[in-house]
């Protein structure tokens, strides 16, 4: 049964040459906007099917630092799930960042009632399925996910960190309002969020983490996980890249929970182009595996 899935997991993640080629024009794409606490805040809303008001798979993506998403070039540059959820009819959605930034502590701007904010207007709008809202977070903007999560957002069917750790003072007060759904994957060797916790230096600040094991903790407990794992390695593919991917899921859990370990890996997602991280240098690029690949097999897995 194991080997099953694991084949299954497998096909799913391999790289695939995918790209945003001749189809791009098909795509739809449309600016939000909404108020939150007296600021006027904005999305971007990407689909190859027609803006139809049906419930569909909504996948909201915080990206590194929360750049403005200007239009399509900003998934081809960044995690590229646009071209991989084409046929399944999920929308894909990036939203802005003020001045580029998501707020990660108790600061003026509130970027946790953005994204709950987001979140519920594309279900009152009959856009989202209220059962499948998910985030995916990169780098800073997957400790913003994981925050919004850990502060009761029950409209959320799941959350993948990428490239993140949890913040030491999110750790400490995490209380998820129901088991969910969450997928982490972090490079053991990554130079700016450091796999074993510590000091990460992200959007030229510091910020206090914790391990990548003590991230996953909150989440494991809520979906009531047993201490058993079930560990897979993927096939090395690139023997030069210097790093190999380890699979880990866990037994029991109500809600599907896995870490994604990159052995060596760096600050980088597997399989997508390669970015300083403002002149710090972010380490090994894995090539086994494609990381829009994986994070959809994932939200197919508990959208389904």
């Amino acid at each position: 049964m194991r080997s099953r899935f694991f084949s299954l997991i497998l096909a799913g993640w391999m790289t695939g040459g995918l790209c945003l080629c001749a189809g791009d024009a098909r795509a739809a794409t449309v600016r939000v906007q909404i108020d939150v606490g007296g600021q006027k805040r904005s999305a971007l809303l990407i689909e190859y099917q027609r803006l139809k008001r049906t419930p569909r798979t909504v996948i909201i993506v915080l990206r590194s630092g929360g750049a403005r998403a200007q239009n399509l070039s900003a998934d081809r540059r960044g995690i590229g799930l646009v071209p991989v959820v084409r046929n399944a009819g999920a929308m894909v959605v990036y939203p802005d960042a003020i001045d580029g930034r998501w707020s990660l502590g108790d600061g003026p701007v509130d970027d946790v009632g953005f994204i709950r904010a987001l979140s519920s207007k594309l279900i009152s709008d009959g856009i989202a399925d209220p059962r499948r809202v998910f985030l995916v977070g990169v780098s800073s903007g997957g400790i913003l996910a994981m925050k919004v999560a850990c502060q009761g957002a029950d409209s959320i069917a799941g959350v993948a960190a990428l490239i993140s750790t949890m913040p030491s003072q999110i750790a400490a007060s995490c209380k998820l309002a129901k088991p969910t759904a969450f997928l982490l994957m972090n490079g053991t060797a990554d130079p700016v969020a450091p796999y074993n916790g510590g000091v990460a230096r992200l959007n030229g600040t510091t910020i206090e983490v914790v391990s990548s094991e003590a991230t996953l903790a909150p989440f494991l407990a809520q979906a009531n996980c047993g201490k058993e794992r079930i560990t897979q390695e993927i096939p090395d593919r690139d023997p030069n890249d210097g790093s190999r991917v380890t699979l880990e899921r866990f037994a029991g859990c109500t809600s599907i929970v896995e870490l994604v370990r990159i052995n060596g890996g760096g600050h980088t997602l597997p399989g997508r182009p390669v970015r300083e991280d403002r002149g710090i240098p972010v380490g090994a690029q894995n090539n086994d595996v494609s990381t829009p690949r994986v994070v959809w097999d994932f939200i197919r897995r508990v959208a389904r």
